[in-house]
């Protein structure tokens, strides 16, 4: 009896790690080893073909901070994420605050906001490609109904930068406007009626309750958002396919740090250096994501 009680504890306290650990060995084999491999080439001159050339050190990352193409991808990146998140996140809240409402057909309505989230991204590319297109894009054509003079959105590095960030906005806001959503279920009812009780506007209501319900979650949106800005790839490679794609453009106005990364290590055969700029860019996210965590203490700490 006293066997059988050791093994039915064993059995409660036992039972939760184990049911937890394929993630863990799932995530070990196939996150932290890429990781710490990724390092170990990063400190050596290592080519696709010849394999490990020799051990460099920190050879590879005092090249990379002098490096000038390296600095203007990682520009190019912040930029577009700037671009692309500020109006995201606004046009996502607003949404959620829509779908939140009582309307007709409501789940037609939130299915719809994620449906360009689902759409192929290479389809999204080809699309949105030609809708910026100089001479037959509808983007110049609508913008000349003004009297603006077609823009070589391609060409140019400002204009560029916000046609890409328009094709993220376009395949993600629904997608953060859910999320949102989400949340804003989750606020009691109960604030909104004693608000309006006291007497308290709409506008009121919004930036004195929901807002600062949200703030965890919007947290949460940002810091996923910001992961995703820095490791841009696909869809400013699509934006000017041919072949300078991977260069973000003739000037790299518009190459991101992903993509650079792909360029040294397979345009460049030099997969050290690709790796050293891929653990730069998992430092800034873990930078990033500290920022973001700190701030998610200090809210629920004010809370």
């Amino acid at each position: 009896m006293h066997l059988r009680d050791r093994l039915a504890r064993i059995d409660i306290h036992g039972a939760p790690y184990l049911f937890i650990a394929p993630f863990f060995l799932l995530f070990g084999i196939f996150g932290l080893f890429p990781l710490g491999y990724t390092l170990w080439v990063s400190l050596h001159d290592w080519t696709l073909l010849g394999g490990n050339e020799g051990w460099v050190g920190f050879g590879n990352y005092t090249e990379l901070f002098s490096d000038d193409y390296f600095w203007n991808s990682l520009l190019n990146t912040f930029a577009i994420f700037l671009i692309a998140t500020i109006p995201q996140m606004l046009v996502a809240l607003g949404l959620a605050q829509v779908l939140n409402a009582s309307l007709r057909a409501i789940t037609f309505w939130r299915v719809g906001v994620i449906i360009p989230t689902a759409t192929s991204v290479a389809a999204v590319g080809i699309i949105f490609t030609m809708a910026f297109s100089r001479d037959f894009g509808i983007v110049n054509w609508m913008i000349g109904l003004v009297g603006v003079d077609p823009i070589a959105w391609n060409q140019e590095r400002i204009p560029s930068w916000i046609a890409i960030a328009t094709m993220v906005d376009w395949r993600w806001t629904g997608y953060n406007a859910l999320i949102l959503l989400a949340a804003l279920q989750a606020v009691p009812k109960d604030l909104y009626e004693s608000a309006r009780l006291d007497g308290a506007s709409a506008a009121r209501q919004f930036w004195s309750i929901t807002i600062p319900m949200l703030r965890p979650t919007l947290m949460f949106v940002v810091t996923v958002s910001t992961i995703g800005g820095i490791q841009l790839f696909t869809e400013p490679l699509l934006f000017n396919p041919g072949a300078n794609a991977i260069t973000g453009g003739d000037m790299r106005q518009f190459q991101t740090s992903a993509m650079y990364v792909v360029e040294q290590a397979f345009t460049g055969q030099r997969f050290g250096y690709a790796a050293t700029v891929a653990w730069v860019l998992f430092a800034v996210i873990v930078l990033v994501s500290l920022v973001n965590s700190l701030l998610v203490r200090r809210i629920r700490s004010a809370d």
